[in-house]
């Protein structure tokens, strides 16, 4: 409103000025598309992160288990084939040799009371807890797989196992004390199985697997040694630093 001062004039109050408000270091909202879609982004690898955490590992578990499916069913082929083929010799061989490649390979029905090459004739029922014992060890191991080629081998090795020690628990004269089949005569060295030949063919890829340095659970002898020398390398290289920082402080 008009003002009078003191030699007359009229003059107009102007209003006070706005007081413009205090700019802070604080980081204002926005709604940016795109920084939306890089917060989204960074959710998904935190929930990624979170599902190869240490204590989940659900891509390790489905391997090992499609492993392990692997290894049951190589052994499952072995002790059926093995069976089925153990019928057979009972149903249609006898004592007798039959040639099939000259001297080299023949078949002849064998029931053997001992181990590969007869060996421990008298001792039925020990082969038959080292045949148990062997399985529960391979069972055991199977939760460590990691490799498609040990699942093979350990599945070979199990259906031979299987196999034989079928035989010990069911066949004549009694339980933990039968006969092992056997049809498959080499030259005039000894006559086998089909469990037998898996468990041959299993010694040797674990053989190969050893001397190449891979364990069970798909790891390299020298892979672990690379790990051991980059942690022992890198505490020197932490050590240096540190000093280093000790140094432009001091002169500082």
């Amino acid at each position: 409103m008009p003002s009078t001062l003191p030699d007359g004039d009229e003059t107009t109050d102007v209003a006070p000025a706005t007081p413009t408000e205090p700019t802070t270091d604080r980081a204002v909202p926005t709604s940016d598309p795109l920084d939306a879609d890089v917060a989204g982004d960074a959710d998904v690898a935190d929930d990624a992160g979170a599902e190869r955490a240490p204590h989940g590992r659900p891509a390790d578990e489905r391997r090992r288990r499609r492993l392990v499916a692997l290894l049951v069913s190589i052994a499952g082929g072995v002790l059926v084939l093995d069976q089925l083929s153990k019928a057979w010799a009972i149903a249609t061989l006898d004592g007798e040799r039959r040639e099939l490649i000259g001297d080299l390979l023949g078949l002849q029905l064998v029931f053997n009371p001992g181990a590969a090459l007869s060996i421990a004739t008298g001792m039925t029922w020990v082969l038959t807890l080292v045949a148990v014992a062997v399985v529960v060890v391979l069972v055991r191991v199977a939760r460590r797989l990691g490799s498609t080629t040990w699942a093979v081998a350990l599945g070979l090795l199990l259906g031979g196992a299987l196999g034989n020690l079928v035989d010990r628990l069911v066949r004549e004269p009694g339980f933990a004390r039968g006969h092992v089949i056997d049809f498959i005569a080499y030259v005039d060295w000894f006559v086998g199985n089909v469990a037998d030949i898996a468990i041959v063919v299993a010694a040797g890829l674990v053989v190969l697997l050893v001397a190449r340095g891979v364990g069970v659970d798909g790891t390299r002898d020298h892979d672990l040694a690379d790990d051991a020398d980059g942690e022992s390398d890198g505490e020197p290289g932490a050590g240096h630093a540190d000093d280093a920082d000790a140094d432009g402080s001091a002169r500082g």
